[in-house]
């Protein structure tokens, strides 16, 4: 059998424009012409031709260059400015520039507002080409790790220890400048001691800092907006992240990284996050039981929209049944009291405005002491005690909404359409942590995720390349 063997000695003849050197069907295209389609003013970007002083790099070409490269998985700036030299679809994309990785990583740091646009105007670009509805979304949370340790997470004695620490040595370091500088044969030490000097006074200034911004709780010295999240994975520093898509094609409408440890009263917020990008109303909202709040829904609610959220019990595979559960006790509207199932009356007694709840018992405790049900309906001596929340029927509505068919139907879409992005950023794009810190710089990298996921998906959708880019063209 014979072999094939490789010259690299062999001349050849180059393609004589880098526009030849990228086929027509690959996938590069469709960013370059993504980012071309966005309306710069809009996204937030400053474009002068005539601006005075030192030429500087494209801010469009630095948007595609990143965008592309978290596409790629490629987040870290030297990878990128490596990728400008010898991957062939970033030169093509770059024409050729090649900036290096401290001006890649400045564009990212100065333009996190329009990073964190991006997405929106994305969501608005699929709207224009009927890729998102707008009337069904649904919404999900993920834990992510921060870029910070664990162990700086620190309550306020830890850091004044802390910030005592630093100032005792660096007491020490310069009694011993001091020393060196009264003996002239320590000369080459002194050096070694001022560098460290100045290393010890930024860390007082940032405890400092630190100290001034806590608020009786912990703070992490590293990314001060992280908070300790817990996840499968045990517990780390992160954030919160969430992510609303729509139903047609599970495309992102929203992204937002937030320091909620759960999910619980998101659900309003994210959804007016979706409106306001896509510039319409949902009909339908859907969310697992992690955001089961009713005091948080009802807005909702009252705005006509129909949720889909089931509550704790309604999401166990199989609950728990229980005779004398709260479900056995007839609520009567017009008496504002409860029946027992031995047909004993429950009347008001507390009402707990901290946790929007309604209390009700028999007046008589020894009613319940001599039932015969009595240590298994309840075994207090006061007798059993019902709380009704005061938005007890906005709490029924919503259970009559999931167990109904179209609910069902709905929520079981769910996890098609909204873990699927979670499942892209952490696995395919290798995101399980951010690289930047601070809220802003967070959201700024979550947009740019979620925008990848959204294009990859828009190429499936659209049926290739080309036709994407001839949409992208009209809606230009």
């Amino acid at each position: 059998m014979a072999y094939r063997y490789g010259n690299r000695r062999q001349l050849t003849f180059l393609p004589d424009a880098i526009e030849n050197y990228i086929s027509e069907e690959d996938p590069v295209r469709v960013y370059d012409a993504f980012i071309d389609a966005l309306p710069k003013e809009e996204l937030g970007l400053e474009l002068n031709d005539n601006a005075v002083g030192n030429s500087s790099y494209d801010p469009i070409t630095m948007l595609k260059i990143l965008v592309y490269g978290y596409s790629y998985g490629w987040r870290s700036s030297r990878k990128i400015e490596r990728a400008l030299y010898h991957n062939l679809s970033f030169i093509w994309l770059a024409g050729a520039l090649k900036p290096d990785h401290k001006t890649i990583s400045n564009f990212r740091s100065e333009h996190k507002a329009v990073l964190k646009n991006v997405l929106k105007q994305c969501a608005r670009m699929c709207l224009k080409l009927d890729l998102i509805e707008g009337n069904t979304i649904f919404v999900d949370g993920g834990k992510f790790r921060a870029n910070a340790g664990k162990s700086q997470t620190k309550d306020l004695t830890s850091w004044e220890k802390c910030h005592k620490q630093v100032e005792r040595r660096i007491e020490e370091l310069l009694e011993e400048s001091k020393k060196i500088d009264e003996d002239e044969e320590g000369k080459e030490s002194l050096v070694k001691i001022n560098k460290e000097l100045k290393s010890k006074e930024r860390l007082k200034a940032k405890i400092d800092q630190l100290l001034g911004e806590i608020k009786g709780e912990k703070i992490n010295g590293t990314d001060p907006d992280c908070q300790i999240m817990k996840g499968r994975q045990g517990s780390h520093a992160g954030y919160n992240c969430q992510i609303v898509t729509d139903d047609a094609h599970g495309l992102v409408a929203s992204t937002d990284a937030t320091t909620s440890k759960n999910d619980l009263n998101e659900l309003n917020k994210q959804v007016g996050n979706a409106e306001d990008n896509l510039g319409n109303h949902a009909e339908n909202v859907c969310a697992d039981a992690g955001y089961s709040s009713v005091e948080d829904i009802k807005p909702l609610m009252d705005k006509g929209k129909t949720v889909i959220v089931p509550n704790n019990k309604q999401a166990q595979k199989e609950p728990k049944e229980n005779q004398f559960s709260k479900d056995a006790f007839l609520y009567n509207p017009d008496q504002d009291t409860y029946t027992c199932p031995e047909g004993e009356e429950m009347y008001r007694y507390d009402y707990n405005n901290g946790r929007n709840r309604i209390g009700y018992r028999m007046k008589n405790p020894s009613v319940c002491r001599s039932c015969i049900h009595f240590g298994k309906c309840t075994s207090s001596k006061m007798g059993r005690r019902i709380y009704r929340l005061i938005n007890e029927a906005a709490k029924e509505e919503l259970e009559k909404i999931y167990e109904s068919n179209e609910g069902q139907q709905i929520y079981r879409r769910r996890k098609l359409r909204v873990e699927h992005p979670f499942g892209h950023i952490k696995r395919n794009l290798g995101a399980g942590a951010f690289l930047l810190r601070g809220l802003e710089g967070v959201n700024a990298e979550l947009s740019i995720l979620a925008t990848c996921f959204n294009v990859a998906r828009m190429i499936t959708i659209m049926g290739g390349v080309r036709p994407l880019i001839e949409n992208l063209k009209i809606i230009k």
